[in-house]
């Protein structure tokens, strides 16, 4: 995970909205993002063992974006506990990050820094979360070691 970068400014929305982000611009960036999650060899099976109906999660997902990058309030879920059991590591962070800033980049021009500050904000708050149900107390500057291949969920060696 890359160093967080400095925040936009005291009222990123405003950014945002400079910026063109819409509900439409959210719209094709979630399906573009998840489109390439779904072809990914790291992370497709931690999705596909988790999500079999797509469009319902697209939509949360739409509006979870829709919350975070223009405070609409339309998302009312927790994205913690749906997180924290996830069979990942850093590894997995890293390449959730790399997809969606390759899909941002592609999808969002002059607003892809903000989707991507949001994003790494994120997944720093996930992994640290999921550092936490495993018993580990990273620091900020730690990440979460790698699953050990024997130990799955869902799997008995």
């Amino acid at each position: 995970m890359k160093p967080r970068p400095v925040a936009t400014g005291p009222d990123y929305v405003a950014d945002a909205i400079a910026l063109g982000v819409d509900d439409r611009m959210i719209d094709r960036l979630v399906r573009h993002f998840y489109a390439e999650v779904r072809r990914d060899p790291a992370l497709a099976p931690v999705f596909d063992a988790r999500i079999a109906d797509w469009e319902p999660h697209l939509g949360r997902m739409c509006d979870f974006w829709s919350s975070v990058m223009l405070r609409t309030g339309c998302y009312h879920g927790q994205p913690m506990p749906m997180h924290v059991r996830l069979p990942v590591d850093a590894a997995h962070f890293d390449r959730w990050l790399a997809l969606f800033e390759a899909s941002a980049r592609q999808v969002c021009g002059a607003a892809a820094d903000l989707f991507i500050d949001r994003a790494r904000r994120i997944a720093q708050s996930l992994e640290l979360g999921v550092a936490a149900t495993r018993g580990l107390m990273l620091r900020m500057d730690e990440r979460l070691p790698p699953l050990a291949a024997e130990v799955t969920e869902g799997s008995v060696s």
